[in-house]
C-alpha cells in the first residue's frame, strides 16, 4: 500500500474518515450554554429585584433563541462520512443529523468520479446504487480524494 493523504491503513484495510470541521464539541457547547444561562439569569434576577421586571422575561426569550440555535448546530456537529475498503467491499457510511445511510459496493464494480466537474462532489456508484461523498473536503481537494480512492481500489485488488 502507498502512503495516503486522507486515509489510514490498518493491515489490508483502508479507511477514510471525513468530518465536519467543528471547533466546539456538543458537550463543550452544552457547558457553555449552561454557564451562559446561569450568568444571564443571575443578572436578570438582580434587575428584577431592583424593579426592572421586563428584564427577566426578555432574558428567558433570548436564552431560548440561543438554545434553539445551539441545538441545531450541535445536531450537525458530528456529521461525517466514513469510507472503508476491506477485502472485496467498499463501504460508504454517511451520517447527517444523527441519521446514518450505508451503501456497500463490490470493489470490482465500483466507479469513483466527480459528479459534474472537478470541484463537485465525488460520486461512488455501482450496480444501480450511487452515493455522493466529499462534503467535508475542500472543493479543490476533492479530485485528490477521488484519485486516492481509485488508487486504493486498484492496489488492494
Amino acid at each position: 500500500m502507498s502512503m495516503f493523504r486522507f486515509a489510514t491503513v490498518q493491515g489490508s484495510s483502508v479507511q477514510w474518515a471525513l468530518k465536519r470541521n467543528c471547533s466546539v464539541t456538543p458537550s463543550q457547547l452544552g457547558w457553555f450554554y449552561a454557564s451562559l444561562c446561569v450568568l444571564s439569569l443571575g443578572i436578570a434576577v438582580a434587575f428584577w429585584f431592583q424593579g426592572a421586571t421586563l428584564v427577566l422575561p426578555i432574558a428567558w426569550l433570548e436564552l431560548s433563541a440561543v438554545g434553539v440555535a445551539l441545538l441545531v448546530y450541535s445536531r450537525h456537529a458530528t456529521d461525517g462520512e466514513r469510507i472503508s475498503l476491506s477485502g472485496p467491499s467498499l463501504v460508504v457510511e454517511l451520517e447527517n443529523a444523527g441519521r446514518l445511510e450505508r451503501a456497500e459496493f463490490h470493489r470490482d464494480w465500483v466507479r469513483v468520479e466527480p459528479q459534474a466537474d472537478h470541484r463537485s462532489l465525488i460520486e461512488v456508484s455501482g450496480r444501480g446504487r450511487s452515493v455522493q461523498v466529499g462534503r467535508f473536503v475542500r472543493p479543490e481537494l476533492r479530485p485528490a480524494l477521488a484519485q486516492e480512492i481509485r488508487q486504493a481500489l486498484r492496489e488492494s485488488a
